[in-house]
């Protein structure tokens, strides 16, 4: 028996198509097996047979089609075995997918097994599904199952991408992903077409039964009576191709009603006579007819070799650009091309091979073999088996490697996505810490910078209040010297400096004007008063922007409001003045 997967397209089975894999439609909807929800959490090995998951199939038809709120909510559930666990999949990852459903399917390709599997306890996990007639298990960690029927190919289906546990290990060996499959097998299809041929009898016998049973009898056409001027006719007649048949059907009927008599024997002799050179026409025809068809074949057979040439030279094209060093130059997107272009010349030309060996066998079948020795024959039969044997044998190779390609393709998906969340999750988070860090070392460079500047101002002022000192000091002893001018120079010098009022002040408002007295130092063209507010707040957390404004005009001696800009652009900026003032009032001294 060879098998080998197959692709997804539904099938007839018992006038109703299940599984998602299946894309023929029926009156009750798509129904897909693995969408099927059951209730509960763990079910024993007793539940979830073939007969369960036809009867929940069944109930779900009776309801109607699904909708898309219930497709989305089922889930599978845990299957425990005798020997083994199943494990479903993740219910987000993508649905398994599957090759083309031959027709009469009773086989499925069953890949991903663990290594440590035995017949026995894939017996356990698919007899639930059905009957199994035939089980044949590989050393490449996959087999083929035949059931007895076809409902039982979709309750195996319904078990794909489940993780598999043998016992209670969960190494490597003790574990897999089932990939659940279609397969082809030759002994499915004959059984599938002797069943079609039969249907067809069937229909035919109906038919044929229907229409003699509509016809009505209906008498034969009149003949005309013989004379000697109708046979005269007759007889030119059967020499014309397209009268010979009504011709000859006017002389059987004149010998049935017996009117050859020995007076006209000679006439009816002449009209057999043309009758019998009429087969010479015939054989002539046959003999043009079957040149022409010979030319025809020979034309097919040198057109058919000039196409599988083409296909050759087509598929060493492909092998030669999967060669490694070619491979890696091309993109992801081209090399997927490349395999689905590659892999549509192999199935063509695989057809055309098929329908070559199939026409050559149809020929030796209905052509003149009688002539060749007996002997001959079974050597051509047996090295035209041999040879079909082999490729077979080849396809289902292929085909059993394809589907283990799909299978770990399958799993690498659902991997992915098992993983992507989690990765995003991650991603998150270090995007936000590195953000928060960046904010900080700006925050940091920000302080250091303002802190230098600071400094710079403390030291600037320090020199310039020791400097102001020096000069009082200067300006009272010169003063003392001179003791004439001494009321004078008390009238000129002092006066200015007396203040019109005395100013009670804390040492909090001191702190807050001499920050302020800072803040504007190094800021020659002025400030608002919403700047100096932020930068006091950084200090004084607990100053209000009130005191700020009242201890600014307070002291307009100190502190100067000018407007800068003209109109809507027009702004009140505050400015230190307190050095011009005591230049201004050095100068008067």
């Amino acid at each position: 028996m060879g098998m080998g997967p197959m692709g997804s397209v539904g099938s007839i089975i018992g006038d109703m198509s299940l599984g998602p894999h299946i894309s023929h439609p029926h009156p009750y909807g798509t129904i897909g097996m693995s969408l099927i929800p059951h209730e509960g959490n763990m079910m024993n090995s007793s539940i979830l047979g073939s007969e369960q998951i036809m009867n929940e199939i069944s109930s779900q038809m009776n309801t109607g089609p699904m909708s898309s709120s219930t497709v989305s909510q089922g889930t599978k559930e845990i299957i425990q075995c005798k020997s083994c666990t199943l494990f479903p999949p993740n219910p987000n990852a993508p649905p398994p997918t599957t090759r083309e459903r031959p027709p009469g399917c009773r086989t499925v390709f069953v890949g991903g097994l663990p290594e440590n599997i035995t017949e026995n306890i894939i017996q356990e996990i698919f007899e639930r599904c059905g009957e199994i007639t035939t089980l044949r298990l590989s050393k490449k960690n996959f087999c083929h199952i035949r059931f007895a029927s076809e409902s039982s190919v979709d309750a195996a289906i319904y078990l794909s991408s489940y993780r598999v546990r043998i016992g209670s290990n969960g190494d490597s060996s003790n574990t897999g992903r089932l990939h659940v499959d279609f397969a082809q097998a030759r002994d499915d299809q004959y059984e599938w077409e002797c069943r079609q041929r039969q249907l067809q009898r069937e229909q035919r016998h109906r038919e044929r039964v229907e229409k003699e049973r509509q016809r009505q009898p209906s008498s034969p056409p009149p003949v005309i009576h013989y004379t000697d001027h109708e046979a005269s006719n007759v007889c030119e007649k059967i020499k014309q191709d397209d009268s010979f048949m009504k011709a000859v059907q006017v002389v059987i009927t004149w010998l049935e009603r017996g009117d050859c008599t020995k007076r006209n024997a000679n006439t009816f002799y002449s009209m057999i006579q043309s009758t019998n050179s009429h087969v010479r026409r015939l054989l002539t025809e046959k003999s043009t007819y079957e040149d022409e068809l010979q030319k025809a074949k020979e034309l097919l057979k040198g057109r058919m070799q000039g196409l599988l040439i083409q296909f050759s030279q087509i598929e060493r094209v492909f092998t030669a650009a999967s060669h490694k060093k070619v491979w890696d130059h091309f993109t992801k997107a081209q090399r997927k091309n490349i395999e689905m272009w590659k892999k549509q010349s192999l199935e063509i030309k695989t057809i055309q091979l098929e329908e070559t060996a199939v026409e050559g066998e149809d020929e030796m079948e209905v052509s003149d073999t009688e002539d060749e020795p007996q002997r001959k024959r079974p050597r051509i039969n047996l090295a035209f088996h041999e040879d079909t044997e082999k490729f077979q044998n080849l396809k289902e190779e292929n085909d059993s490697l394809r589907c283990q390609l799909e299978a770990y393709k399958n799993e690498v998906d659902i991997l992915k996505s098992e993983t992507k969340t989690d990765i995003e999750v991650k991603e998150k988070q270090i995007k936000m810490l590195q953000q928060t860090l960046k904010g900080m070392q700006e925050q940091l460079m920000q302080s250091k910078k303002q802190q230098v500047q600071d400094d710079l101002t403390i030291k600037d002022l320090t020199v310039k209040l020791s400097n102001s000192k020096k000069e009082e000091s200067d300006d009272n002893e010169v003063i003392m010297l001179d003791k004439d001018d001494d009321e004078v120079i008390n009238d000129q010098s002092y006066k200015p400096l007396e203040m019109p009022c005395t100013v009670q002040m804390t040492q909090n408002d001191a702190k807050l004007i001499g920050l302020i007295a800072t803040f504007l130092h190094i800021h020659p063209f002025g400030a608002s008063l919403e700047q100096i507010y932020y930068y006091l707040q950084k200090l004084e957390p607990n100053v209000k922007i009130k005191k700020v404004e009242r201890l600014l005009k307070q002291f307009s001696q100190t502190f100067k409001q000018e407007v800068y800009g003209t109109g809507a652009t027009s702004e009140k900026r505050w400015i230190f003045s307190g050095f011009g003032i005591s230049q201004s009032q050095n100068n008067v001294t």
